[in-house]
């Protein structure tokens, strides 16, 4: 069975990028667009990895990163931050927040399928 992914991402040439990345990989790729709504939606159905904007509309991704290490059914599932602002202070409150990775934008298709894989490999 392939591996799911939740993309977290405003965005739609962003989101279209790394499905198109991934799909192509053999990974099962889901998308949502709204930061209000994220937690819930993953939580209902808890992918391999989630892929989380920092800038959403309705709700921070840094918000929506402290619900899911907070929330036991979500609290193990890898995250993986995006951000156009690489600010080194973003790093590290998200670091700090329990991400496992952070990747700002541009990223290379490279860069993200090595994250994915390592993240999800574990």
């Amino acid at each position: 069975m392939a591996k799911r992914v939740l993309v977290i991402e405003d965005e739609p040439n962003i989101t279209e990028a790394i499905s198109f990345i991934l799909s192509r990989d053999g990974w099962t790729v889901h998308t949502h667009a709204d930061g209000a709504s994220a937690a819930d939606r993953v939580r209902r159905a808890p992918p391999d990895l989630v892929i989380l904007d920092i800038m959403l509309p309705g709700r921070s991704g840094l918000d929506i990163l402290r619900d899911l290490r907070a929330s036991p059914e979500t609290a193990a599932v890898p995250v993986m931050m995006l951000t156009a602002r690489g600010q080194s202070r973003d790093r590290d409150l998200a670091l700090s927040l329990g991400a496992d990775r952070f990747m700002t934008k541009p990223f290379s298709n490279a860069e993200v399928l090595e994250n994915v894989r390592t993240l999800v490999a574990g």
